[in-house]
């Protein structure tokens, strides 16, 4: 797949099937990224799964930390990587032992591994690299208010 550009429809399906996100990368600090888009994820309505082996046992935002992918219990639908890039090839080799897999990864601005992804895509599994989720989201909303008048916020 050609990860220069992505379908508006590839982006929404990822985001309106995830249900469960565990955030690679996640931070107690709310100065992050990832502590706010974290927030933002929960305040959608998705299940978060903060990952981080500083951090394991603790809470970030109510939930409890891991500190790796294999710990975590229950699906994982999506997986939101933020690591730098020399990390995604060993992130892709954790979502790959994990059963079930989840459906995508979706690295954040700055992280790409094309031959990661290439392992990842051979595998079934959807990729998106160098995209802030956070500002993909509103084809969420478009897809489920279809119709609505664009330009509005969501």
């Amino acid at each position: 797949m050609n990860h220069d550009t992505y379908l508006n429809s590839y982006l929404a399906d990822i985001l309106a099937t995830a249900k469960n996100v565990a955030v690679v990368g996640a931070s107690p600090d709310d100065k992050r990224p990832s502590h706010w888009i974290s927030g933002f994820l929960l305040g959608k309505g998705y299940h978060v799964f903060p990952v981080n082996p500083l951090h394991r046992g603790e809470r970030i935002l109510g939930q409890q930390v891991y500190g790796s992918l294999a710990e975590i219990s229950e699906p994982v639908h999506l997986v939101d990587v933020f690591r730098r890039t020399e990390c995604l090839a060993g992130i892709v080799d954790e979502v790959l032992a994990m059963s079930p897999r989840p459906l995508a990864i979706w690295c954040q601005l700055g992280i790409r591994d094309d031959a990661a992804a290439e392992k990842a895509e051979e595998a079934g599994i959807s990729m998106v690299m160098n995209r802030a989720l956070v500002s993909e989201y509103p084809l969420v909303y478009e897809r489920l208010h279809p119709g609505s008048a664009q330009g509005h916020a969501a």
